[in-house]
């Protein structure tokens, strides 16, 4: 199997080699930037980066001009650091494509950690392991969606999102529930992210965004 490459971006070369060193020794290869302009240039020369580990404040160009970026061509997964914890910086976050979101200090096993946990879901599927409801069309093997044929581009929460509804057809879920099976850890944050990443879903998913119904005081259920 091929060593996966990671893309850690931090303007404080203490803190970069800190995590690349943990990345290291769980196998992956690393490339590193100290700014903005320097993660772009890596980024569009190694078009086999698996994951990014973004800083929010850096010089050149900052965290979330980069994470803009990226997503005009990319739904690669970017774990977001930052040394703020306000509410609305983290909400920004998701709505802009942050998969995970991580506050300064951290502990770099807990990255690691977050790190294998997205790999994981990204890849080593079964061939054919697909999902179809309603002309909707999950594959998993190639992390893809299709509506009646035409392909979707999802973020990787919104996809993973998108699996745990179509996985419950008509089950009503808590946001509880939603949170500890996506996001896959103990999340501490507002259950507006989950409102944030539902609404960017059904933008996406047009007409067929209708199948996911709100439980008002609960979470949301899909009846497809």
């Amino acid at each position: 199997m091929a060593v996966q490459k990671i893309l850690v971006v931090d303007d404080e070369a203490r803190m970069r080699k800190l995590v690349s060193d943990f990345l290291v020794r769980e196998g992956f290869e690393v490339l590193e930037a100290g700014d903005g302009e320097k993660a772009m240039d890596l980024f569009y020369s190694n078009k086999d980066i698996a994951l990014v580990i973004l800083d929010v404040m850096m010089p050149k160009m900052d965290g979330w001009q980069v994470l803009r970026e990226m997503r005009e061509s990319s739904q690669v997964p970017v774990i977001m650091l930052t040394a703020r914890s306000d509410e609305k910086d983290e909400l920004r976050g998701f709505e802009l494509g942050v998969d995970e979101y991580v506050t300064k200090p951290f502990s770099p096993r807990t990255l690691v950690a977050r790190v294998n946990a997205i790999l994981r879901r990204t890849g080593g599927k079964e061939e054919n392991d697909r999902i179809e409801l309603s002309g909707i069309v999950l594959d998993k093997s190639a992390h893809q969606v299709t509506i009646d044929g035409e392909p979707v581009e999802l973020s990787f929460k919104e996809f993973e999102l998108l699996e745990y509804f179509m996985e419950n057809n008509k089950i009503a879920l808590s946001r509880e529930k939603i949170l500890n099976h996506v996001w896959n850890y103990d999340y501490f944050g507002d259950a507006r992210t989950i409102d944030t990443h539902v609404k960017k879903l059904r933008s996406k998913l047009g007409a067929k965004g209708e199948l996911i119904k709100t439980i008002w005081g609960m979470g949301y259920k899909l009846e497809a």
